[in-house]
C-alpha cells in the first residue's frame, strides 16, 4: 500500500484511522476505531461498508 494513500483514507463509517493488516487472504485495513477491516484487492482498497469484515 502507498503511504501516501494510507495518509489520507479514512473508515468510510466512523471516520478513524486504517492500518495494514495481513489477512488469511492478503493485506486488509483495519480501522482502529471500530475495528472494521477492509480487503485490499489487487492492490485496491475496498472501502464499502458492506464489503468489511465486523471485528470478532
Amino acid at each position: 500500500m502507498d503511504p501516501a494513500l494510507l495518509e489520507i483514507i479514512v473508515c468510510p463509517d466512523c471516520h478513524g484511522e486504517l492500518t495494514v493488516a495481513a489477512a488469511d487472504d492478503g493485506v486488509e485495513l483495519t480501522c482502529g476505531s471500530c475495528g472494521l477491516a477492509y480487503p485490499v484487492r489487487d492492490g485496491i482498497p475496498v472501502l464499502l461498508v458492506d464489503e468489511a469484515r465486523r471485528p470478532s
